[in-house]
């Protein structure tokens, strides 16, 4: 608590007094006056002691109203209270001075109340102005608040992003009990409209997020019933093992269109879903395994058979290869299926690229020893020398005459000629 010293001019004593017409006097019988302008004026008496000691006693009294005048003043110059505030003190001590049972200049300190007063009066007004204005702001504020409530309550709760629209009125009514609790005090009549229309837009806006969980639970809950049923069809697959992996994708791509159970559910059912195909995919993986275990011989028996079948490219007895070739498939055949899938694939390869060019050494023998193909082939060599022998011929005579175009078509015609003739093996 702060303590402000007070300093203050006693009022002299009819004793002390030297100068001047003292404040207060006694008469012999106790009674004590003031000196006020229009005379003396009994304040009291003290029978029971001296004449000094009546006279201090009410100059006592009077140092007490002038310390409250003055400290009075001082809260004034030093400011912190509100200008009604001090006018409320000012009028207390004001009703103490009049006729107050004191000896001092009490005019004084009732005229130093009165100009306080009036300077309090013209702050009071500002003061009024301002809190005029507060209020305004604040039911300005409030408005805004009412209205940004008013706006959420009345959109359509089907597009309402519920978690963050509740944290938006939480927000709105926390600003709301802040500008109650430390702004200026509204009309009552306003701020009771205010609050009724904010809070019937938290009703809505409260009843519309019922309404929307209630059917979101009635959906959740038809949703959960659906999965639930997909998680037993699929655990029911666990017998047939790698077999029921086709069942199991269609129950998938069922598990996919299902639709959202809340979190919690669908994370669970997931967990009871997800376990039944990894059983299934188990299974499988361990027939891969075994598999590939067991083909490790067999991919080394194909591989061994291939390099017998390379040497087919080297066999110029084409029958002879065939036959090679022949018994290397058969061999080949009886070894079986391989794993993994992309290793048989690669060593069959190999082997078809052998018999493609078995394949196409055939082929062109066969065209060799084609009686019609060998005609054919005759006839068209024939021609083709026939050709040759022309074209030389104008070759020369291209030469001897100097034409430049002749020789180089000439040439050209005879190359081409003699190229089809090496094909036909002439």
């Amino acid at each position: 608590m702060e303590v402000v010293e007070v300093v203050v001019e006693t009022a002299p004593s009819a004793v002390a007094a030297a100068a001047g017409e003292p404040w207060g006097r006694v008469d012999d019988d106790g009674t004590v006056s003031v000196r006020e302008a229009d005379g003396w004026r009994v304040v009291g008496q003290y029978p029971d002691g001296s004449a000094e000691e009546a006279l201090a006693y009410f100059e006592r009294k009077y140092n007490d109203l002038a310390s409250e005048v003055t400290l009075l003043e001082v809260r004034h110059r030093r400011g912190g209270a509100s200008a009604s505030d001090l006018r409320s003190t000012a009028r207390t001590i004001n009703g103490k001075l009049q006729d107050a049972a004191a000896v001092g200049d009490l005019a004084s300190l009732v005229a130093r109340v009165a100009a306080l007063t009036k300077t309090l009066a013209a702050e009071s007004e500002t003061e009024a102005v301002a809190a005029r204005e507060a209020v305004d702001d604040a039911v300005k504020a409030r408005t805004e608040l009412v209205e940004k409530a008013e706006a959420l309550a009345a959109r359509d709760p089907r597009t309402v992003q519920w978690k963050q629209a509740t944290t938006e009125l939480n927000a709105l009514f926390d600003q709301w009990q802040a500008q109650q609790q430390n702004g200026p005090r509204l009309p009552k009549s306003t701020a009771q409209q205010l609050w009724k229309r904010f809070r019937d837009a938290r009703a809505t806006v409260d009843k519309h997020r019922r309404a929307f969980y209630a059917e979101l639970d009635e959906a959740h809950k038809g949703v959960r019933d659906r999965k639930t049923r997909l998680v037993e069809r699929a655990e029911a697959l666990a017998p047939k093992g790698e077999d029921g992996i086709p069942a199991y994708r269609e129950l998938l791509d069922e598990w996919k269109t299902a639709g959202r159970a809340g979190k919690k559910v669908d994370d669970a059912l997931w967990a009871r879903f997800k376990a039944a195909g990894d059983a299934l995919y188990g299974a499988r993986i361990e027939r891969e395994t075994a598999d590939l275990e067991a083909s490790r011989e067999k991919i080394e028996q194909k591989r061994a058979l291939l390099e017998e079948a390379r040497v087919v490219a080297d066999e110029r007895d084409i029958a002879k290869a065939r036959a090679t070739l022949t018994a290397v498939q058969r061999r080949w055949d009886e070894v079986g299926r391989i794993f993994p899938r992309d290793t048989e694939r690669s060593l069959d390869d190999e082997l078809r690229r052998i018999e493609n060019a078995l394949r196409s050494r055939e082929e062109a023998d066969w065209k060799r020893n084609d009686p019609e193909q060998k005609a054919r082939a005759n006839d068209m060599t024939r021609q083709l020398t026939d050709a040759i022998r022309k074209l030389e011929d104008e070759l020369e005579a291209a030469k001897k005459s100097g034409d430049k175009r002749a020789i180089a078509n000439a040439t050209d015609a005879l190359e081409a000629r003699r190229t089809w003739l090496k094909a036909l093996g002439g």
